[in-house]
């Protein structure tokens, strides 16, 4: 087989809030294992790819900026393979997310999908929300400001006036959830996939597990899990990724978040050759079929 060629395209600092470190690190490590299976990977800067498109036969990206997105878009359509997809990391901005899960019977919290200069105090009374988390529809996470906790309908009413005041336009509210926090990372196609109770370990990016606390050790179906969210990530479509689950004390969970190419800081070591083969037999059947 020729030497597969890959442009590999690190994710911009500004989308990296908290984990720059972490987020260069899964990547440079996936890099480093694809070399050594054989593999050309050069790495490019966002900036750098949106300003000369690489003409290596492969993108391998963390793209979040939204004009890298629409351009992977555009090189997927005249027949590139970019892994993750950008139409699967379009998916993951909140609205969307919100929209592809709840449409496709994933479990997730109820959600209100409103303007930020809406009046909703009645709206979140009526849902039965007590309290809520207002998130900005429109694009990935930057700031600890893109999320937050509101303890009653009027205080996220001012949160929501200050998005408007940001220059968001959208946002979802998502029913509080009481439970533990857990945080997952997948690898479509793989039988990898690790959880872990972030509280425990003090991995954090906003600082937010703290509204839920400690976990009390609710007993869940892990296997149950798995497969919800392998299946979240072909809807998604996106093949490398991870997020957050509620579990109740009964069991029951609910996805809360789900990224494209998060750091899998936890695992990386574990992580990092999945990642590499599995986007080896993405490009073995791409090849098969054209």
């Amino acid at each position: 087989m020729a030497e597969i060629k890959i442009a590999g395209v690190m994710r911009a600092g500004a989308y990296s809030p908290n984990h720059i470190g972490n987020d260069a690190a899964i990547f440079n490590a996936t890099a480093d294992q694809l070399r050594k299976r054989g593999c050309s990977v050069t790495v490019y800067s966002e900036e750098q790819f949106r300003r000369e498109v690489p003409q290596e036969e492969y993108i391998v990206n963390m793209c979040r900026e939204r004009e890298s997105i629409e351009l992977l878009q555009s090189l997927e359509e005249e027949g590139r393979l970019v892994i993750n997809s950008g139409f699967g990391i379009a998916n993951c901005t909140r609205e969307r997310m919100t929209r592809i899960l709840q449409g496709n019977g994933i479990p997730y919290p109820d959600s209100l999908i409103v303007d930020t200069d809406e009046y909703v105090v009645d709206a979140i009374r009526e849902a039965g929300f007590k309290s809520s988390w207002i998130k900005r529809g429109d694009s990935h996470s930057l700031h600890m400001e893109d999320v937050s906790y509101c303890r009653h309908p009027e205080e996220a009413q001012d949160v929501l006036k200050e998005y408007f005041y940001r220059g968001i336009k959208r946002a979802v509210i998502n029913r509080h959830l009481v439970g533990d926090l857990v945080k997952f990372y997948g690898i479509a196609g793989t039988n990898f996939f690790y959880h872990f109770y972030p509280f425990d370990v003090s991995h954090s990016k906003y600082g937010l597990e703290n509204i839920n606390g400690p976990e009390k050790g609710y007993d869940f179906d892990l296997e149950n899990l798995k497969e919800t969210c392998q299946r979240a990530a072909e809807i998604m479509g996106v093949k490398i990724y991870g997020g957050d689950v509620i579990v109740a004390t009964d069991g029951t969970f609910s996805i809360i978040d789900f990224n494209d190419w998060p750091s899998f800081a936890p695992c990386r070591g574990e992580a990092a050759p999945f990642i590499a083969k599995e986007i080896l037999q993405c490009i073995k059947k791409f090849r098969k079929s054209h």
